[in-house]
């Protein structure tokens, strides 16, 4: 099913309290977070910040958008108001901010995909020898009231979705090799390094990347990752398994999340045709951490 069309390249969606919904339209001529209604039709833009490309909401209803044309982390307001909370980490600048998620510790988690947008995609479309980008990607631990801000890992090719799963780990993905990785959570710390979890690519990229985007957690505790390039969103058992492939209509879906509680649909932001296509699934969706 479409639930919304018309879009500007969108991703990073998220579902308010009310059931009206928030994407990012990362196409040049929108570059905003705009507002759809409960029927999914564009309600207004709520402000014009550049290259939007993750969205979070704490809760207290403040935005926050990692955003990659000017590499930065800004919080944002529903009327409007952008401020830019942060630009690099101990020196050194952000290049590509991607994705966001909150931890169960209140912190803002923040993917870096480890090369500026002109590098990745010169002229907005993204180069042919992708596979031969030389990437940084990152992971971030930011702390939203004093801005504290700590590199958790580094070294991806393309770090891009961030999620925590019912086991309150960390799971973070990597478009170019499509692998999605583990880091353990106890007593409120992140222990050790990334472990592999599940792969979610079948398809060799050639015309465009093949990988993971965004992903999000069912209930139940699977995990669903929109495949980019692929076309599908790839589930994941909690044992790290391809279990199913939801096609979307779409080859470049980018982003996804569940509807409100007690909802069992998954909405898929999708960049081909530039819609969010919704999907019947067998459970609602993890809370989230706000």
């Amino acid at each position: 099913m479409i639930f919304a069309d018309n879009l500007g390249v969108p991703e990073g969606p998220v579902v308010l309290a009310d059931g009206s919904w928030l994407v990012v339209e990362m196409h040049p001529d929108r570059g905003c977070v705009t507002l759809l209604d409960k029927e999914g039709y564009i309600e207004r833009v709520i402000a014009r910040t550049g290259r939007p490309n993750g969205l979070a909401v704490d809760r207290d209803g403040t935005l926050w958008v990692a955003e990659s044309q000017e590499p930065s982390l800004v919080r944002l307001n529903m009327e409007g108001h952008a401020e830019t909370v942060l630009t690099e980490c101990d020196g050194e600048p952000f290049l590509f901010p991607n994705d966001l998620c909150f931890g169960p510790d209140g912190a803002l988690y923040m993917t870096d995909s480890g090369l500026l947008v002109e590098d990745w995609a010169p002229g907005g479309q993204i180069r042919e020898d992708f596979m031969e980008a030389q990437t940084d990607g990152r992971v971030y631990r930011i702390n939203p009231g004093t801005s504290e801000i700590e590199k958790l890992d580094s070294g991806f090719r393309f770090t891009n979705g961030i999620a925590f799963g019912p086991d309150d780990n960390l799971y973070v993905n990597e478009t170019l090799t499509g692998m999605v990785y583990r880091y353990r959570w106890e007593d409120g710390e992140l222990v050790g390094g990334r472990v592999d979890f599940g792969n979610v690519a079948y398809r060799e990229s050639t015309e465009v990347p093949i990988g993971p985007d965004g992903m999000a957690f069912g209930a139940d505790g699977y995990l669903y990752v929109t495949v980019h390039g692929q076309g599908d969103v790839t589930v994941l058992s909690p044992e790290g398994e391809v279990v199913r492939r939801i096609e979307t209509a779409g080859r470049l879906p980018t982003n996804v999340a569940f509807g409100r509680p007690g909802e069992r649909k998954i909405y898929v932001t999708e960049d081909e045709f530039g819609r969010v296509e919704a999907f019947e699934v067998e459970t609602e969706g993890l809370r989230l951490y706000s």
